[in-house]
């Protein structure tokens, strides 16, 4: 940032003795006139072109090209540049003072009767011309407060009408007091009806050059009338700015474009540039007096800027700038004040009109850029109708739009800097562009920015086209195996669209990609060599796709691990289980799949019961229960009758019978869970009663040696 503001530091110095350099130069044709106008000097150039002549021919000849000066020699040319450039300024400020004090020695006069005639005109034009327009302001301030009560609260078009309406209702009071000015130079004074000396016109254009300046300040703070202010500052503030702004304006206004002129015709030309002295200085002095008045506030306030910013980039930049803008700014003023001292008729308009140049580029793209920002901090609401069909549409145009947004405001600085440089002449970026290499250049930047543009378009569209061929709500319902295979086609059209798009925009900005196409292939060779596990994954993955084992939504056993699956690549399985736990399997670990939905399902009832019921009665049971699921809602799934209840084995406790439901494919639980509580429950009914763990007691027989002593 040191670097930064020394080399403003030099800029700043160097540009007066640059504008006093060229403006040193005499003019071609000046010299050229004055040449022609002397006999003796016409006939020496005519005999020098002569001589001339053949030599200049020789010498183009022999030496087609100026040979290159050294840098030691362009280093001495041009701090001798800048030595006389500096020199002929303080020449020029001496002048300057020279003229400014022979008005008030005596040493410049003017006739006393064009003086009073001169008062008398000017008198009357004053008294009419501020008079008028100091009464329609106050009629108008009624008006404007009204307008702007009526649009407080309001915004869009309503606010932006009325701060135009007001701005109308000013400029017609600056208009019409300009004509009546004109009505009473023309009818009053001591011309003749009908006739208006050049003075008085003078003085009625600085009134509507000046007025029409400070109206554009007064409608951009609005000090009266907060309700319309569009620039974000406090009352205090509103009022402070504009009213120095109009004092400024209106100092150097009447100075410049009245005060001066009027002396150079009446007076002379020294007591003109004398005031046009004393209103540069004053005006310079009483900005840098404003500029350390604001430091404070100013710094304050960008600091605010870089705050609601996060301090990112742009924010600490603003940050610093905050720490040293009034220096900047003091530099800046002065180097003006000398400039203008050294050449006010070519430096002072140039420094004028690239600072207003660049004041352009900065407010313009500071709209562009806080009407980004705005936008992104918004958001991007799509209507109900299409959220219901493409429920993820906006989630994606989010995610895109502030990366986009955020290159788009990165483009708009860059603008903004060739603006600035391209008004103060540091560099001639409208030649370079217009030049072949320029174009060449901004054509293929374009052409690349395009590419990548079109590539996030069309992602957006076949990601929005799958999502809406995949929503329930619209069409036909998509089936898991196109659930699977369109998931699949997104994944991997997104990456040939990625890689297709990038090449092609290295291709627009004259790449060569024929060797990254290579080094990528032996990139792809070593990869496959020294990552086979992951080979392994994509090439089960894609033998798995092809014999439609499993898919999106079905419930399978893959790696010891069961569950539903909830998403499929071409490396790998995303399992869930009944514990909500994800799985994540690689295709590679997958040796078997059971695919517990595919075509219908069963659902197997096995039951157990003691030995001492009725097995018919269990049966019909059983029987019974299904009957009753039938008789729910579940019977939509059912494909078929029960099947019989059978007998399937023993135990030391129960007998275990078995029945089966057939379902459709996945549908088999909810009626399973129905079956087996109804079956329990009419088994409590009908007293069938489940196997329970029994202790039977056998005493056992006497010891044998206890017999043996009972028989004696």
């Amino acid at each position: 940032m040191r670097f930064l503001f020394l080399l403003l530091a030099a800029l700043l110095f160097l540009a007066p003795a640059q504008a006093q350099q060229a403006a040193s130069e005499p003019a071609p044709a000046e010299e050229l006139i004055r040449i022609l106008e002397d006999d003796n000097a016409r006939a020496d150039l005519i005999e020098r072109l002569r001589q001339a002549a053949p030599e200049a021919v020789d010498d183009a000849a022999a030496e087609p090209a100026a040979p290159q000066l050294s840098i030691a020699r362009q280093l001495a040319e041009y701090t001798r540049s800048v030595a006389e450039g500096a020199s002929a300024t303080m020449g020029s400020f001496g002048k300057a003072l020279g003229n400014f004090q022979d008005v008030f020695t005596g040493g410049l006069n003017a006739d006393g009767e064009v003086l009073r005639n001169l008062a008398i005109n000017i008198s009357i034009v004053i008294a009419g011309l501020f008079g008028s327009f100091f009464v329609l302001r106050l009629a108008t301030h009624a008006l404007t407060r009204r307008i702007a009560a009526d649009a407080q609260g309001k915004g869009g078009m309503r606010w932006l009408g009325a701060l135009l309406l007001v701005g109308l209702i000013d400029a017609a009071s600056i208009v019409i007091a300009w004509g009546l000015g004109y009505v009473l130079a023309l009818n009053t004074g001591v011309n003749p009806s009908g006739q208006m000396g050049i003075n008085q016109s003078l003085l009625l254009n600085a009134f509507l050059v000046v007025e029409a300046g400070k109206l554009v300040f007064r409608l951009a703070l609005a000090p009266r009338l907060p309700s319309l202010r569009p620039l974000p500052v406090s009352d205090e503030s509103a009022a402070y700015w504009s009213f120095w702004t109009a004092r400024l304006i209106s100092l150097v206004g009447y100075a410049f474009l009245f005060v001066t002129p009027m002396l150079n015709g009446v007076v002379s030309r020294a007591a003109g540039s004398a005031v046009q002295v004393l209103a540069m200085a004053t005006a310079i002095t009483i900005a840098i007096i404003i500029v350390l008045q604001s430091k404070n506030d100013v710094r304050t306030w960008l600091a605010g800027i870089s705050a609601r910013r996060n301090n990112d980039g742009i924010g600490r930049a603003l940050t610093a700038l905050g720490q040293h803008w009034h220096v900047l700014a003091i530099a800046y003023l002065l180097t003006l004040l000398v400039v203008w001292f050294a050449n006010p008729e070519t430096a002072l308009p140039f420094m004028l009109g690239a600072s207003l140049q660049s004041l352009i580029a900065i407010a313009v793209g500071a709209l562009i850029v806080a009407f980004i920002g705005r936008f992104v901090s918004a958001g991007l609401t799509l209507p109900d109708d299409v959220r219901q069909r493409l429920p993820l549409l906006e989630t994606r145009l989010r995610a895109f739009v502030p990366g986009v947004m955020a290159v788009v405001r990165w483009v708009v600085i860059f603008g903004v800097l060739v603006a600035i440089g391209q008004a103060w002449a540091l560099f001639d970026f409208a030649g370079w562009l217009s030049s072949e290499e320029g174009l060449l250049v901004a054509g293929s930047v374009v052409s690349a920015a395009l590419i990548l543009l079109v590539a996030i378009v069309l992602h957006v569209v076949v990601a929005s086209w799958i999502e809406y061929r995949l929503s329930p709500k619209v069409g036909r319902v998509a089936t898991a195996r196109e659930k699977t295979l369109l998931n699949l086609f997104k994944n991997a059209f997104t990456v040939a669209l990625a890689i297709f798009a990038l090449m092609l925009a290295l291709a627009q900005i004259g790449v060569n990609i024929a060797p990254l196409i290579a080094g990528a292939g032996v990139v792809g060779l070593a990869i496959g060599f020294g990552a086979q596990k992951l080979v392994q994954d994509i090439i089960t993955g894609i033998f798995i796709q092809f014999e439609n084992v499993m898919n999106e939504g079905d419930v399978v056993e893959a790696a010891g691990r069961s569950g539903t699956v909830e998403k499929l690549t071409i490396r790998s399985v995303t399992i869930r289980d009944m514990s909500g736990t994800i799985h994540l399997i690689p295709f590679s670990s997958v040796d078997q799949v059971s695919n517990m939905v595919r075509g219908f399902s069963f659902y197997v009832a096995d039951v157990e019961v003691a030995y001492d019921n009725d097995i018919e009665a269990v049966k019909q049971a059983m029987r019974d229960a299904f009957e009753v699921v039938m008789q729910s809602e579940h019977k939509t799934v059912i494909l078929d009758d029960l099947d019989p209840p059978v007998l399937v084995a023993f135990t030391q406790t129960s007998m275990k019978l078995r029945a089966r439901i057939k379902t459709l494919a996945g549908q088999q639980w909810g009626a399973g869970r129905l079956y087996s509580e109804t079956v329990w429950r009419l088994f409590a009914e009908r007293h069938i009663r489940k196997p329970t763990p029994r202790v039977s007691y056998v005493p056992g027989l006497p010891a044998p040696w206890n017999a043996d002593e009972g028989g004696d």
